[in-house]
């Protein structure tokens, strides 16, 4: 599978030198990936602070819990009570509400996670809502197996992974409380009703 095929603008990102990876092989390194993309920013356009990077058009509130390696791009926005972690980066105008969790995640530019929202070891394409409430969850608790599946061809696949979350194309939403199960993979456009729980390996 190809993250480009979710994700259009994968080729003019600074993702774009990662692009064969899968998206679990992208995020399992995220630290040590985002800490190579620090070393090449500009600090006339970010102000750097130990491994936290923060474009200078990015608005981030007082109460925002800032953990590094961590890359905020321009015109961000992350609001007080929002907390990063992980190793993660944020392409142009993304937002981040109040009580949302991102870990280990990249986000590419217009995603937005509204409020109480916690998105764990992923990949975000453009443009992604997700509304109050909704999780993308990273980690199969409910069995003694933690291996994460997707599902290619319908066909259910091991990532050798214990944490990954989904890769969300372009434009997907998912509505409030909604839920997608470690594995997900939501090609674009793709729309998850409030409520719903998307799970690769019961689908």
């Amino acid at each position: 599978m190809r993250i480009a095929d979710y994700i259009q603008d994968l080729a003019d990102s600074p993702l774009a030198q990662w692009a064969d990876l899968t998206p679990w092989a992208l995020v399992v390194n995220a630290p040590e990936r985002v800490s190579a993309l620090l070393a090449q920013l500009s600090p006339d356009e970010y102000e750097v602070r130990g491994d936290v990077a923060v474009h200078r058009t990015a608005q981030v509130e007082d109460g925002a819990v800032l953990k590094g390696p961590l890359i905020i791009g321009p015109g961000c926005f992350i609001a007080a009570g929002a907390y990063l972690r992980g190793g993660c980066w944020l392409g142009e105008g993304c937002i981040i509400g109040p009580g949302a969790e991102l870990k280990t995640t990249f986000m590419f530019g217009g995603s937005k996670l509204a409020h109480f929202n916690f998105v764990g070891d992923s990949v975000l394409g453009c443009g992604v809502n997700l509304e109050a409430g909704s999780i993308i969850a990273n980690y199969r608790n409910e069995r003694a197996d933690k291996g994460v599946n997707v599902r290619i061809n319908d066909q259910l696949q091991a990532t050798g992974c214990d944490k990954f979350g989904a890769l969300l194309g372009d434009g997907v939403r998912l509505g409030a409380n909604a839920v997608v199960a470690p594995g997900g993979l939501l090609l674009p456009g793709t729309v998850i009703r409030r409520l719903a729980l998307y799970d690769c390996e019961v689908a």
